[in-house]
């Protein structure tokens, strides 16, 4: 079996190895001060295996931004994540690596209740894929919880004509609902019906993740997961950091990757981590998916 390997969790490798202090913007503000740093980190998950990088740009939203005075840097970051993730595929000398842009949530992530209309988050993704557009190979709506949000993020993406990929965080007590209580099918047909690519299990445990991938068995769309390494999300509230969540002891490189191949074995053919999935990870997955003899590869990569 072919699968499209993802890379893992930028934002929370990046805040370990920055000098500077957290923020509700997570990395973001390293796009402009560390850009070496997200630049190297791409890269190592190029050499770990992913052939897919995302762009680091999950906080670099309109409100998000103005909630921190930064409105006017939007710009400017978003064309520092596209030439950090352009710069590392270089270096990496493999041109088969794609780049997908980042559809995030606008105003914060797991709580729906923030979720704003469906124009505004239409106006604001359609102002992220513009500015992403022309260093990106797909876009990948990343964590989305509700059924405007979806329906939005993937229209909006859809209008660049390049494959869009919908990524939705599920309940981590019950994976057959998103986080909004949402059954899980239904958003799955939202997304399909709006012009998604592949529908993800994204951002949630791992458990979760298998949980919903069942619940998606006859899914007419692609299936992916990348999971987090989260103990819980409940702790983090819109405008807080990163600091209140704690990461799970028991989902090292080898423990997650047993997860992942059972998605597989499920029939997700997209396949990453995400908060807490280093570059370890990766290469772990990597490894154990090839001599399980499934073909690593990316969408710029043709099937033969």
């Amino acid at each position: 079996m072919d699968i499209q390997l993802l890379d893992g969790g930028m934002g929370q490798e990046l805040t370990r190895r920055s000098s500077l202090p957290l923020t509700p913007l997570w990395s973001a503000r390293m796009l402009l001060e560390e850009p070496e740093l997200v630049e190297q980190l791409h890269l190592e998950f190029i050499e770990a295996g992913a052939r897919i990088i995302t762009l680091n740009s999950y906080a670099v939203t309109g409100p998000r931004l103005e909630g921190e005075g930064a409105g006017g840097s939007f710009p400017q970051m978003q064309e520092a994540a596209v030439c950090a993730a352009l710069r590392a595929r270089q270096r990496s000398g493999r041109g088969d690596v794609a780049i997908a842009g980042c559809l995030p949530p606008i105003v914060a992530s797991y709580r729906a209740e923030v979720v704003p209309a469906y124009e505004v988050c239409l106006e604001e993704y359609r102002r992220i894929v513009a500015a992403q557009d022309a260093g990106v190979d797909i876009f990948l709506c990343e964590t989305l919880t509700r059924a405007r949000e979806v329906r939005a993020a993937v229209e909006a993406a859809r209008e660049s004509g390049k494959p869009v990929w919908c990524g939705i965080t599920v309940d981590d007590n019950d994976g057959r609902l998103a986080r909004s209580g949402q059954d899980l099918p239904e958003l799955a047909g939202i997304a399909r019906e709006a012009g998604a690519d592949a529908l993800l299990i994204n951002c949630s445990k791992p458990e979760a993740t298998t949980q919903a991938l069942k619940a998606l068995n006859g899914c007419a769309l692609p299936l992916g997961a990348y999971a987090n390494g989260f103990t819980s999300v409940e702790a983090l509230e819109p405008g807080g950091t990163v600091a209140v969540l704690e990461t799970r002891k028991d989902l090292g490189p080898a423990c997650y990757a047993t997860y992942a191949l059972d998605w597989v074995a499920q029939g997700a053919s997209i396949i990453g981590g995400c908060c807490e999935i280093g570059p370890v990870h990766i290469a772990e997955l990597a490894e154990q998916l090839n001599r399980a003899g499934h073909r690593t590869m990316g969408p710029l990569q043709e099937v033969v």
